[in-house]
């Protein structure tokens, strides 16, 4: 039995499997409708999500499976103060498989102590987002043809932002990646992604705080929301939420092929003209988030492909 708790948890040639799957269930959709009948997913959002607990939902029932589980931590157990050990294992008595979201980082990984069943780890504080991070990369090896030889913007909230940390870590394994962190000096990257992903493999990259001084060599622009929730104090969110925002006129800084992504949701980071743009990948990000967790269900319940 496997669990996804981290992007590294899946090595380059597994994660290339995974990624292939996906793009296979891409192209041939209605010969998985099938694949995991009678097999049940809970899912355990202890904080609230659309885009990534309905992709989960709509993986599993694509798949042909079920679905139980609860949309925040008030509607279970946990409001009376049952422990997240003593919760899997009772959903390991109801389900195949798990997925958890949890404001508490590390609180997957308690889980999967305790678990008979596979346990993603549908993100946890600011920690990890493996799930968002194998979209991620889905959608820029769909839309470039490679995961290698790109350079990456990553802008908004680094600091915070567990999809931005899961990404580096998980692009820093391919050849000729490149950053360019973009964001005020309160919410750039913490030291340890710094010191030990970037600086420990090598990689390039530098540190700006101008948005369109980058635009020109970026090949993917990853935008990012600032957090509300993850500040100590109203006034530094007010101070910093409205630092960048992507609009036309920025856009025309980009190169043609250049691509923009975003985990989701959106406040005010992106302005709405530039959804027109055919380099505005987000949405379709969205779509392709349904595929991975397709195949990473099938590939954690160990089922076979179809023929």
């Amino acid at each position: 039995m496997r669990h996804l708790l981290n992007p590294l948890d899946f090595s380059v040639e597994e994660t290339e499997q995974l990624l292939d799957l996906a793009g296979d269930i891409e192209h041939n959709l209605p010969k998985y409708a099938h694949v995991c009948d009678g097999k049940k997913l809970a899912t355990l959002f202890y904080e609230p999500s659309t885009r990534t607990r309905l992709s989960f939902e709509a993986a599993m029932l694509n798949l042909g499976g079920s679905v139980l589980g609860f949309a925040s931590a008030d509607s279970s157990s946990a409001a009376k103060g049952e422990s997240v050990a003593d919760t899997i294992r009772i959903i390991s008595c109801y389900a195949d498989i798990c997925a958890m979201r949890h404001p508490k980082e590390g609180a997957p990984l308690v889980a999967s102590q305790f678990s008979s069943i596979p346990v993603i780890n549908a993100g946890d504080g600011g920690h990890q987002h493996p799930t968002q991070t194998l979209t991620d990369l889905l959608t820029i090896r769909s839309l470039t043809g490679r995961l290698n030889n790109l350079t990456v913007g990553l802008c908004g909230d680094l600091k915070f932002g567990r999809t931005v940390h899961s990404l580096i870590e998980a692009l820093v394994r391919y050849t000729g990646i490149r950053f360019v962190l973009i964001s005020p000096q309160e919410l750039r990257i913490p030291d340890y992604i710094r010191t030990d992903v970037l600086d420990k493999k090598g990689v390039e990259y530098r540190e700006v705080d101008n948005l369109d001084e980058a635009m020109p060599e970026l090949d993917i622009l990853y935008m990012t929301r600032v957090q509300k929730e993850r500040f100590f104090n109203e006034e530094d969110y007010i101070r910093l939420k409205d630092s960048y925002i992507l609009d036309n006129k920025k856009m025309e800084l980009a190169k043609e092929t250049m691509y923009v992504l975003h985990p989701l949701p959106r406040v005010n980071e992106i302005s709405v003209e530039v959804d027109k743009d055919p380099r505005a990948a987000y949405f379709k990000q969205a779509q392709y988030g349904v595929y991975v967790r397709m195949a990473l269900i099938m590939t954690l319940l160990e089922v076979e492909k179809p023929c």
